[in-house]
């Protein structure tokens, strides 16, 4: 939920906002991220009425009132007002007629005036409050941008991904975050990480202290926030442990309800990480390019396969 000052304090500018009635009620809550436009409302249905959205008069429902007489159109304007909506913005500069500037301001509720357009206006409020209300979690992890591929990296505190990150800067790829990775589900499919604006392009290396990526390494290094595809969990090596060979096998672990592609990375001393982390990026890009070097090689495995068959059975019947 967001106070609809908030909303008035960060977008005024980019909506072309002016609050006009109503100014004691900005505290109302914001509480849905969908739009509604109250045509059917001001013609009386109300059955079902969605009190909570942000109600948008465009041209369509600022003709409607000026058509009606005017005891009309101020019974269907106080009706309105009477819900505990959370404010109303008019579209394309219309001038509010004054009925509806008298109801908000008696009922304290927020009216806005906005130079846009209802289906411009729309689309960036849309925008705006998707990326509000989106869920967010923090994890403990270190994401990097690697040849334009999401990376994380989990693993045990010292394992070394902040060595991993540091290493990865140096060979040209960008920092988002790391120690602290937050996390937000911007759309169905989508995971967005960044980091916190304390700890905003810096890199904590365990014996050194605290590097600042952006001032050593320059604006190319780092990315205030990229999107989560891939999942590196880095594990001391385990002589017992089975791991993946061929990568048909294809793990995913689960942030917000969304599955990241898993890949569980065992290191030990002297292994190259940082070569595998970026082979592990291009072979993401190939993969999303329709080549998966994994089935190709059970395609090869069973085309051989089969041509022996095929071989052994001419062979078979073969009498001359």
């Amino acid at each position: 939920m967001i106070e609809v000052s908030e909303l008035l304090r960060t977008m005024s500018k980019r909506l072309k906002l002016s609050l006009i009635a109503g100014r004691g009620g900005v505290q109302r809550l914001i509480r849905e991220i969908d739009l509604h436009r109250p045509g059917l409302a001001l013609a009386g249905f109300l059955e079902l009425f969605p009190e909570n959205r942000i109600q948008l008069i465009g041209n369509t429902e600022t003709l409607y009132l000026s058509r009606r007489r005017k005891p009309v159109s101020k019974r269907l304007i106080d009706t309105l007002c009477s819900y505990n909506l959370p404010c109303i913005i008019v579209t394309n500069s219309n001038i509010p007629a004054p009925e509806l500037i008298a109801a908000c301001d008696a009922k304290q509720l927020p009216l806005i005036v906005s130079r846009l357009n209802t289906t411009e206006l729309m689309f960036h409020l849309s925008n705006y409050l998707t990326d509000r209300f989106a869920p967010t979690d923090t994890l403990h992890g270190t994401l990097v941008d690697v040849y334009g591929t999401g990376i994380l990296f989990t693993g045990r505190a010292g394992i070394g991904k902040s060595e991993i990150a540091l290493d990865l800067v140096e060979r040209g790829h960008r920092l988002v975050a790391d120690d602290v990775v937050v996390v937000s589900r911007k759309s169905p499919g989508l995971l967005l990480g960044t980091g916190p604006e304390m700890l905003r392009h810096l890199i904590e290396i365990r014996g050194v202290g605290v590097i600042d990526v952006r001032q050593m390494f320059g604006v190319r290094a780092v990315r205030l926030q990229k999107r989560i595809e891939t999942v590196i969990e880095l594990a001391d090596w385990n002589d017992s442990e089975d791991y993946e060979r061929l990568g048909l096998i294809e793990k995913t672990r689960e942030y917000l309800g969304i599955g990241i592609p898993l890949i569980q990375l065992p290191i030990y001393p002297g292994k190259n990480i940082t070569v595998i982390v970026e082979a592990v990026a291009l072979t993401h890009h190939m993969k999303v390019y329709g080549f998966n070097a994994a089935k190709e090689l059970a395609a090869r495995q069973a085309a051989t396969m089969r041509q022996k068959k095929a071989i052994a059975e001419y062979l078979r019947w073969d009498r001359e």
